[in-house]
């Protein structure tokens, strides 16, 4: 006579078993996280710089319009002034 015996479980005994497996991960190997971090450094440095230019480009936008002021502001003095000589040596000429 030949017995075979095959293995059975019962099924709450089956659930807890699956329960207390956790899910398999699947690594995070050192060239992905190397990838990750040069393209998270590189994003990064990338979004400093483009505030930093722009920061500078700014500022010095803003002193070039002051400049451009006192410039116009140094013409319009000169004007008044030779407008004024201008005057004066009409007004000499006149009583000769």
């Amino acid at each position: 006579m030949h017995l075979s015996r095959s293995f059975r479980s019962s099924s709450p005994l089956l659930e807890t078993a699956a329960a207390a497996i956790p899910p398999v991960r699947k690594p995070f190997g050192a060239f992905r996280g190397g990838m990750f971090g040069f393209l998270l450094g590189t994003t990064l440095a990338g979004g400093g710089t483009y505030y930093y230019i722009l920061d500078d480009y700014r500022v010095s936008n803003e002193l070039l319009t002051e400049d451009i002021y006192a410039l116009r502001a140094a013409v319009q003095r000169l004007h008044d002034y030779t407008s004024s000589l201008e005057e004066k040596m009409d007004g000499m000429q006149r009583k000769k």
